[in-house]
């Protein structure tokens, strides 16, 4: 089992490319924040223990973020580069023998194969492991210069001669040090440079000497590009949204235009589940077999059971049970519960509901803080008037009921089972089982005598 190791993620830029009031690691790509994949491939790779070095805005909003992983994070200050950043992390790690990484977290697209290679560089006797990558030209990345197989220094573009800038093996920003290594030599970096900074990039050619620095080569560049700027983010998230298409796809679910189909990471999606263009699906959810999503759909947070079908839909934080109908244009908001066959249709809204099995609300309808027993059928523009202006109250309806068009429930109150509503009622009070009301406010209906 390889040895664990530690890692420091740099994220104190504020990254003034994105133009924007939030720091650059929290915007966001298929729903998490560009740190959020940092942290989980390094995690992945094999790391225990993490420092993230930021600065004082991003401190403050990134603790739930790293709690999940199990990291720390440091404040840099004053920012003197890259190489001032290792060492604030570095004094915020007790010394110790083993691998170190040194990442960004503006990288969101590497993976743990990439950091894994690198750390496997070191354990198998480099005092650096640096990923390298092949890079279209012309590109601003610093050129790789071997001496041999090893590395003998990196040269910034703005430095190179000519020969060097038709070099195409960039420096991918990735670092697995010997961690002795790397604290023998990180105070020896010097600021004698127009920004005044120390960079990172120098103990290459510090530890370069008898061949101690080893590229690792990623065959695919795009996983070591930075974010910098809102073109960047779109094109980050474009690939990795067809990554995420491609691994749903080869585990049996059809997507029909991958282009137009947005996913999170986590998700569970079964087998034979067919996704529609235009649909969203994110947050903590989990979706069954033999499931149709879309066209125009939305879904977060959501735990669907086999055979549900949602057209044209938003659906919330809601539980749907088997065989379920949903569209189109309904909303699902937060807390609802469905049970097998429901069916939701066009401009049905729904917040906090439990909806019982085969539930039907078919047309422009408001159920809100509303339990409904099983078979019940709702008519066209029926609402649950749940707020009186200062609290919410629940309504609870029976099974077997049928509840007339246009009827407005007035809560709290409880309709019993097989019970009746004329269109048009407004119920104000309790209902029996079996009783049929109607009227502004609802009132018993008589059954006349026989002549």
């Amino acid at each position: 089992m390889p040895q664990a190791a530690r890692a420091i993620v740099l994220a104190a830029g504020m990254g003034t490319r994105m133009k924007s009031a939030r720091p650059k690691v929290l915007h966001e790509i298929c729903g998490r924040p560009m740190l959020w994949y940092t942290l989980r491939a390094l995690a992945a790779a094999g790391v225990t223990e993490t420092v993230v070095v930021t600065n004082a805005v991003v401190d403050a909003q990134i603790a739930q973020l790293l709690a999940p992983f199990g990291a720390r994070s440091v404040i840099q200050d004053p920012q003197r580069g890259t190489g001032h950043a290792v060492q604030t992390g570095l004094r915020a790690l007790a010394p110790a023998s083993g691998v170190l990484a040194v990442a960004y977290g503006d990288m969101p697209l590497v993976t743990p194969p990439i950091f894994g290679a690198a750390l496997a560089a070191v354990r198998a006797g480099a005092a650096l492991g640096l990923t390298t990558a092949r890079m279209p030209l012309p590109s601003s990345f610093g050129r790789v210069i071997r001496c041999g197989d090893a590395v003998a220094k990196i040269v910034e573009d703005r430095d190179c001669t000519p020969a060097e800038r038709a070099v195409d093996e960039m420096n991918a920003g990735i670092y697995a040090y010997d961690e002795a290594a790397l604290r023998a030599v990180i105070d020896d970096l010097r600021d004698d440079n127009v920004q005044r900074e120390y960079y990172l990039t120098d103990t290459v050619e510090l530890l370069a000497a008898g061949g101690r620095v080893v590229p690792v080569v990623c065959a695919d560049h795009r996983l070591v590009l930075g974010v910098n700027d809102r073109v960047e983010l779109a094109n980050a998230r474009a690939i990795l949204n067809a990554s995420l298409c491609e691994e749903h796809m080869r585990s049996g679910v059809t997507i029909v235009d991958p282009a137009t189909t947005y996913l999170e990471p986590d998700l569970v999606i079964g087998r034979d589940s067919v996704i529609y263009p235009n649909t969203s699906i994110g947050g903590k959810t989990t979706i069954g077999e033999c499931v149709t999503l879309g066209p125009n759909t939305r879904i977060a947070n959501a735990v669907i059971a086999a055979g549900v079908q949602i057209t044209e839909s938003v659906v919330l934080d809601t539980q749907v049970g088997e065989h379920a109908r949903i569209g189109p244009f309904a909303h699902l908001r937060q807390g609802n519960v469905l049970g097998s066959d429901v069916r939701i249709g066009n401009f049905v809204e729904l917040k906090n509901a439990m909806l019982h099995a085969a539930v039907k609300a078919s047309h422009l309808t408001y159920l809100g803080d509303t339990e409904i027993g099983e078979r019940t059928n709702i008519g066209a523009g029926t609402i649950t008037a749940n707020y009186d202006g200062t609290r919410k109250h629940r309504t609870e309806i029976g099974a077997d009921v049928k509840i007339g068009s246009n009827s407005t429930l007035v809560a709290p109150v409880r309709i019993g089972d097989g019970a009746l509503t004329g269109g048009g009622s407004v119920v104000i009070r309790d209902v029996a089982d079996g009783d049929r009301v109607a009227g502004n406010p609802a009132r018993p209906l008589i059954k006349k005598s026989p002549v």
